[in-house]
C-alpha cells in the first residue's frame, strides 16, 4: 500500500474510540458520529434488551455495549449507528475468500468495509480488537485505519482482496456496509 493524502478525511486514534473514528472515516466527515451519539446508541441498546444485566459497581464503567471511559464499542453499536443512517451491514462469511466481495461494483451499492481485527499491545500483555474502515473514494480504495498517520491507498481491488484475506486469516471480521438497507 502506498501512502497518499489527497484531501481524504482521516481521524486519528484516541483511547479505545476506534469505532467512532472508523465511522467518521467511513462517512468522510468530522463529527458524523460523536462520543455522545455512540453512547446514546449503546444506552438505548441496553434499554431495548429484555434480559438486562444485574447492576454492579463496575457497571458504571463497563457497560454491556461499551466502556464508559475509553469507548471500546461493540458490533451492536456499529450496526445500530449505520442502520440509523439508512445503511445495512452484511457480515462476510469468513469461509469464503474476499474474492466473493464485489469491490468493483457501483459505489451506490457498497459504501465501504469495516473490519474488526485482533490486536496485541504492550509486549503481549494487552489483547483486544480494533475497528478499521476501508472506503473507495474517487475510484481508489483506502485503508483509513485510525492508528495510521495518514490514509493508505491500495493500488487496485486485487490488493484490497489480498489484504482482506490476510485479515480473515488473522481471525478478523469483515463487515460490508451497504448504502441501501436490504
Amino acid at each position: 500500500m502506498a501512502s497518499e493524502n489527497c484531501k481524504i478525511f482521516h481521524e486519528r486514534q484516541k483511547l479505545q474510540f476506534c469505532l467512532l473514528h472508523s465511522l467518521n472515516n467511513l462517512f468522510q466527515q468530522e463529527g458524523a458520529f460523536t462520543r455522545a451519539s455512540l453512547n446514546e446508541i449503546a444506552e438505548k441498546l441496553v434499554l431495548d434488551y429484555p434480559n438486562k444485566q444485574t447492576w454492579t459497581p463496575l457497571s458504571v464503567v463497563f457497560k454491556p455495549h461499551h466502556n464508559a471511559l475509553t469507548g471500546n464499542y461493540d458490533i451492536n453499536v456499529l450496526i445500530a449507528a449505520l442502520e440509523g443512517r439508512g445503511k445495512s451491514v452484511v457480515w462476510h462469511d469468513r469461509r469464503n475468500e474476499a474474492s466473493a466481495i464485489d469491490l468493483d461494483g457501483g459505489e451506490n451499492s457498497l459504501m465501504g468495509i469495516v473490519i474488526n481485527v485482533p490486536v496485541t499491545r504492550y509486549a503481549g500483555l494487552w489483547k483486544s480488537r480494533h475497528w478499521v474502515a476501508l472506503r473507495k473514494i474517487d475510484g481508489v480504495w483506502y485503508n483509513l485505519d485510525s492508528d495510521f498517520h495518514a490514509p493508505q491507498c491500495f493500488k487496485d481491488s486485487k490488493e484490497v482482496r489480498e489484504f482482506l484475506d490476510y485479515i480473515i486469516g488473522l481471525g478478523g471480521e469483515v463487515l460490508l456496509v451497504k448504502n441501501d438497507k436490504e
